[in-house]
């Protein structure tokens, strides 16, 4: 599973015309899912991102974390985050799971982050056409890949 969190003043999912999730001071996470993720990635990945110290304390150093603040997070699915550009110009997602296994996935990861954040999460619409609008606070902009957490 690999995550894009950037550290946002405002973020929000639109579908058609209608925004379907907006945050204002949070997390925008964008996830990939492959097939060989795990409900251990999911724990990790959830508590990386419930704890991750990357929000100003009183003496404005990176120390507390989205809980912390109590601060939102905007889930969005994103499956060109498992592209492979090793070959040619044109990106393969053969690594990218299909719906039928990243759906229950997400989900999973839905309902865990809101278990260890401790209220909702918001969302994109997995599979649909999102156009994703943020204010990219500092920036911060951190990459976990959970197969690369050693």
């Amino acid at each position: 599973m690999k995550a894009v969190i950037q550290r946002v003043g405002r973020a929000s999912v639109t579908i058609g015309n209608t925004v379907k999730s907006a945050i204002e001071t949070g997390l925008l996470v964008l996830v990939g899912i492959e097939d060989a993720d795990t409900a251990e990635d999911i724990n990790w990945l959830s508590n990386k991102i419930v704890n991750l110290r990357i929000f100003d304390d009183d003496n404005k150093v990176p120390n507390v974390s989205v809980k912390d603040i109590g601060g939102n997070i905007l889930l969005v699915s994103q499956f060109t985050l498992q592209a492979s550009t090793k070959k040619g110009n044109r990106p393969s997602y053969i690594r990218a799971s299909k719906p039928d296994f990243a759906i229950p996935v997400y989900e999973q990861l839905i309902a865990q982050l809101t278990a260890e954040l401790g209220r909702k999460i918001y969302t994109g619409e997995f599979g649909a056409d999102m156009k994703v609008a943020l204010l990219n606070d500092g920036p911060v902009t951190i990459v976990i890949d959970t197969k690369a957490k050693d």
